[in-house]
């Protein structure tokens, strides 16, 4: 992951967090390639001349096989879909520059949570809830988990059919904690105290590896440590809650486990994260899920082997939910696109079909219930404990414009260039500005 930039159309400017994913391959520029791609029915009223649909998705272990179904399973007749290999700010970009006039330049967006609600309000993105009733017997939409759906929905409305969801994993050396009799952590204390073994030990100086990228993760994290303990940056009134005995409680934890932490650790993106894993210089990380099969294997580590999976600690013991952020991504139809939407929404359904979901994973989460058993997958188990303890998303769509405007005073905060009761002040004001300014 990513997580998730603001992308605001209309009038008003469009406002970006970006990260860069890179990914290498084979395929579409992802580790799966086409492997998770699956053959399914692709019904649609073909246009009556050739038409090209220009698909945007980022290439992921997770996305790829819907985006390589689609692809695979709907281009036929006269109608042919597109899609590049590009990153996730790649992807980024491109949104921002197809929703920004009157004719885009895609057809199919991927899209997810945290921007649904911003796209929904600015008007980029078209309501499917009419595509859904006609078409959810044919497609069975009916078996896509409601939580994953509201998610996707903004001001009662759905914007963005639900294809899986990502949400945080504990990856950890097996081996290294059975060696020193260590118990998988519960909080961010047990964490460390685990940690400070580890390094006792001599052969790692960085056990812990989180993804604080400066120019984007950090805000996931501080987002996932804030709802842990049942606050997000916005309450349902929308007013800022940087404040908060939660925000502080957040900003704290996250600064404890500074020690135990490559100092390079707010340039390390979830790539990175996987790196320090697969070259053993670290004996704990919590990604998204999505970057999980990754680690289990071989041709990316030797140690794919000792690798294993839990759900990922709160940040204390009296915290309301686990450290962990439930990101979900869907589809969504651009409403400057000249193509039938209709036709649109059929390919859409048939990427996130129960065999198009099946074949999916391990790689994915599939939105469709019922498809990700607890054995799935070495990490399935620890997918499902931890989506049903993470605290729901927030469909405010102030929240990534927020976002996105305190993130240089959260890095200085976390890097001790300011305090913190300071930086809680200035966010705070920040973040009223923001949302005072955007209305």
């Amino acid at each position: 992951m990513r997580l998730h930039p603001n992308v605001k159309t209309g009038v008003t400017a469009l406002v970006l967090l970006a990260s860069i994913a890179s990914f290498t391959g084979c395929g579409a520029g992802s580790r799966t390639g086409e492997k998770g791609a699956a053959s399914v029915e692709c019904e649609f009223t073909a246009p009556d001349s050739d038409a090209t649909v220009n698909v945007l998705a980022y290439n992921s272990s997770s996305i790829d096989p819907f985006t390589n179904t689609m692809v695979k399973s709907c281009s036929k007749d006269n109608v042919t879909l597109k899609h590049d290999p590009i990153d996730f700010g790649g992807q980024v970009t491109k949104t921002t520059a197809t929703l920004a006039g009157d004719k885009g330049s895609y057809d199919i967006l991927e899209s997810y949570s945290f921007i649904v609600p911003s796209l929904a309000a600015g008007g980029g993105i078209e309501p499917l809830d009419d595509y859904v009733a006609k078409y959810s017997e044919k497609y069975k939409l009916g078996d896509l988990a409601q939580g994953m759906k509201s998610a996707m929905s903004y001001d009662g409305k759905l914007y963005g059919l639900p294809m899986q969801a990502q949400m945080f994993i504990m990856a950890y050396r097996e081996d290294v904690f059975e060696d020193l009799n260590l118990e998988v952590p519960k909080t961010f204390e047990e964490m460390i105290e685990a940690a400070k073994v580890i390094q006792a030990e001599g052969d790692m100086q960085y056990p812990i590896a989180l993804p604080l990228n400066a120019t984007e993760d950090i805000i996931v994290s501080y987002q996932a440590a804030m709802n842990s303990n049942g606050t997000d940056f916005l309450d349902e009134n929308g007013k800022p809650q940087f404040e908060s005995d939660a925000s502080k409680k957040a900003l704290e934890s996250l600064k404890s486990l500074k020690s135990y932490m490559n100092p390079e650790v707010t340039t390390f993106d979830q790539p990175k994260v996987q790196q320090q894993m697969f070259n053993g210089t670290a004996a704990m990380s919590i990604m998204f899920s999505g970057r999980m099969n990754d680690l289990t294997l071989p041709v990316n580590s030797k140690l794919s082997e000792k690798f294993a999976f839990a759900a990922p600690p709160q940040v204390s013991a009296d915290s309301n939910y686990l450290y962990s952020r439930l990101s979900v991504d869907g589809w969504s139809i651009p409403t400057n696109t000249d193509l039938d939407k209709d036709m649109l929404f059929q390919m859409m359904a048939a990427s996130v079909s129960e065999d198009a979901s099946k074949a999916s994973v391990p790689a994915a989460y599939p939105a469709r219930e019922g498809i990700v058993k607890d054995d799935s997958s070495k990490y399935a188990l620890a997918a499902n404990e931890t989506a049903s303890a993470t605290m729901p998303a927030s469909g405010n769509p102030h929240i990534a414009t927020v976002s996105n405007a305190i993130r240089p005073t959260l890095v200085k905060a976390f890097t001790g260039q300011l305090e913190i009761a300071a930086a809680m002040k200035e966010m705070q004001n920040i973040a009223e500005k923001s949302i005072a300014d955007s209305k």
